[in-house]
């Protein structure tokens, strides 16, 4: 779980006296999901270390940032504010809006399971007022959910899987100016991750997967950690999370069999991961996508 005091956009609107929250939840996977009300307020975000998401539900046409003054907001218009930007905020009247925070270690595994790149090399593109009639759609489906109910909670989560994939579909550009130094290969890293997907019911260790790419463990994790954004036993674990959550929801297989072909020692272990991970069991989760 994220610390909500570590998300500096969250932070920023919880600290204003004309700002109500209505609604929070944990996500799981480096996700939080927030639905705010604020009205005649100015509020300013420092090289945040998340990234946010954000749409306008209602109102928001007097809201504007102080370097573009011109532009406006609007029901239905969409923000994508990137790790480590800068921007200035004036709300005139009142606005309804819905952010998405996302952590860079999930942002790092996106950009590797969805576009095969290095994150190093890709950044989120910062933007304003964008419109985007799917992406719109997607943040109203989220906030019609209810989040206090487990089951609905993991709708919501797999409504904010929809969201980031799409950001990184459309929205990501290669960082510009960058020259990376250190980390692993390109044939490296597809080495890896085609491997771990291979072997992920196999106890790997981290001495196997150095020895793929002739390293020492100690070079390995550190060179790991420069190209995939997290280190390898995190990894790990995020790919055998996504590998149970679609065998839970689109199969029939006992919670036994999905641990064990999903790498994990036992039922007991398997689910006390899915739970930290999720805040639910495999059981609860199978359930939601059964209702």
């Amino acid at each position: 779980m994220i610390p909500l005091n570590q998300l500096q956009v969250f932070q920023a609107l919880h600290d204003s006296p004309n700002t109500r929250l209505e609604h929070s939840a944990q996500l799981g996977d480096g996700m939080v999901a927030a639905l705010w009300n604020n009205r005649d307020d100015a509020r300013d975000y420092h090289a945040p270390s998340h990234h946010t998401l954000s749409c306008y539900i209602a109102g928001g046409t007097g809201t504007f940032r102080r370097d573009r003054p011109s532009a406006k907001g609007a029901p239905g218009k969409l923000c994508i504010l990137p790790a480590g930007h800068e921007s200035n905020w004036v709300i005139n009247g009142s606005i309804r809006l819905a952010h998405l925070y996302i952590t860079q270690e999930q942002f790092a595994l996106e950009c590797i399971r969805l576009l095969d790149r290095e994150p190093r090399a890709l950044q989120l593109q910062e933007t304003t007022f964008l419109d985007d009639a799917g992406q719109t759609a997607r943040f109203r489906q989220l906030i019609a959910l209810n989040w206090e109910e487990p089951g609905e909670r993991l709708l919501t989560s797999s409504l904010a899987h929809e969201l980031v994939d799409h950001a990184l579909l459309h929205q990501v550009g290669l960082r510009q100016g960058l020259r990376l130094k250190g980390g692993l290969a390109p044939y490296q890293r597809r080495l890896l991750a085609d491997y771990v997907e291979q072997h992920i019911e196999q106890p790997l260790s981290l001495g196997e997967l150095a020895a793929l790419c002739n390293l020492s463990e100690y070079h390995f994790a550190r060179m790991f950690r420069e190209s995939f954004g997290l280190p390898p036993h995190q990894y790990l674990l995020a790919r055998r999370l996504a590998k149970a959550r679609q065998l839970l929801r689109f199969g029939e297989l006992p919670l036994v069999q999905v641990a064990l072909l999903c790498g994990f020692a036992s039922a007991s272990h398997f689910s006390n991961r899915f739970r930290q991970a999720l805040g639910a069991t495999p059981g609860e989760y199978r359930a939601a996508f059964r209702g």
